[in-house]
């Protein structure tokens, strides 16, 4: 599943405060991106998918991964021609990874680095 747009970074305190509904108790938002409509979330405990579906975004899918069932990862930076950046992520059972397109609006580096927090625990 690839996203496609300008992503950026959103405030950790904003994200903690708009998904307080989806985090368990004491769960802690370390950073978020978004993606056009979308929404990553690195939590302490988990990643969390946000896609936002249809014409309006009012179905939403709030996809639940923890750490411990990604088998790895991979980012591909930004070229001379093209200009996003890929993150791969490749869960346990399954053979096709999850795949998110960053913008340069995002450093790549600094989300491989946040993902490498969790993962490699």
């Amino acid at each position: 599943m690839a996203l496609f747009g300008n992503a950026h970074t959103v405030d950790q305190g904003q994200a903690q405060q708009d998904y307080a509904r989806l985090l368990g108790h004491g769960e802690q938002v370390h950073a978020a991106y978004l993606l056009i409509r979308d929404t990553i979330l690195f939590t302490d405990r988990r990643l969390i998918l946000v896609d936002k579906q249809g014409i309006t975004g009012k179905k939403v899918e709030y996809h639940s991964i923890p750490y411990r069932s990604i088998t790895h990862f991979a980012v591909e930076t930004a070229g001379t021609f093209d200009l996003d950046a890929e993150l791969k992520i490749w869960l346990s059972g399954s053979a096709t990874p999850i795949q998110k397109t960053f913008t340069k609006g995002v450093d790549i580096y600094e989300v491989q680095a946040i993902l490498t927090q969790f993962v490699a625990r």
